[in-house]
């Protein structure tokens, strides 16, 4: 498979995506700290679009021809692009929210999944907490991988063979991550899951989404009469997480994440490095 050779930023281009990365970083802050039953999604929409606007950034997603909002926000079996609405967060529910900002031409894009509490059915709440914790580890795995290998098929190897290990659980495999920089989605697919292809090398300038979405059942997925809102087809619950990861001279750097993503990636060993 052949590869664009300009998916390589330079040092200065990665440092300005830096702030674009924080930006989106703390909108989804504000809104995992808004998220609780009788908020609806169309409110955390606006938390988000605020955070972005303020910091005198963009919603890259509003940039997406014919969706209108700043973040997705899929609850339940959805698995990505639910759009907001009027529909109500309830207990017990796990939503999952992406979001990203532009800032002079330059792109971030992160998600996250939470279940709501609901102390009367903690059985569920368990078993739906499982499921993000697998894919936001699932996550951190590939992101500690891209600090040493040297294709980038080897990260969905490393996600894959960690979410293998925890248990039976299905990888969406119709949606990957992806490249970013000028654009929210660009070069290179980033996979979740093993492929034979080795993916280009893993070098300095590399900047790459990383977004497992997993599910409790099958893997096969429905667009729903929206045109927008992917749900899996037998209703089982999903979760998505998402970063933005920079690879430059020092190391790896989790653009979207505020401390670069020091915090989740030491138990496994790398330190990351901060972009100059």
């Amino acid at each position: 498979m052949a590869f664009r050779s300009n998916i390589y930023k330079s040092a200065a281009e990665l440092t300005l995506m830096a702030e674009p990365g924080l930006i989106t970083a703390a909108a989804l802050d504000a809104v995992r700290a808004a998220i609780a039953p009788g908020i609806t999604t169309l409110e955390l929409d606006a938390i988000a679009e605020k955070v972005i606007r303020d910091a005198g950034a963009e919603p890259n997603f509003m940039l997406v021809p014919g969706y209108r909002h700043t973040i997705c926000a899929s609850v339940n079996e959805e698995v990505v692009h639910g759009i907001p609405g009027p529909r109500i967060i309830q207990a017990g529910d796990l939503v999952s929210i992406d979001c990203g900002a532009q800032l002079d031409g330059w792109n971030g894009d992160s998600a996250f999944s939470v279940v709501v509490p609901d102390p009367s059915r903690p059985e569920l709440v368990a078993e739906r907490q499982r499921l993000s914790d697998v894919t936001e580890q699932s996550l951190w795995r590939g992101i500690a991988a891209l600090a040493s290998v040297k294709r980038l098929n080897q990260v969905g190897a490393a996600i894959e063979e960690y979410i293998e290990s925890q248990g039976d659980f299905g990888i969406i495999e119709d949606y990957t991550g992806h490249g970013i920089g000028r654009s929210m989605h660009e070069d290179p697919p980033v996979f979740n899951y093993r492929v034979r292809e080795k993916g280009p090398e893993v070098k300095v300038g590399l900047a790459v989404a990383i977004e497992p979405m997993l599910t409790g059942g099958t893997i096969d997925t429905v667009t729903l009469a929206d045109d927008w809102t992917v749900a899996t087809v037998d209703g089982t619950m999903a979760a998505h997480w998402e970063h933005s990861v920079a690879v430059h001279a020092g190391g790896i750097w989790v653009l979207t994440a505020a401390d670069g993503g020091a915090a989740a990636l030491a138990p496994l060993g790398v330190v990351p490095v901060p972009l100059r």
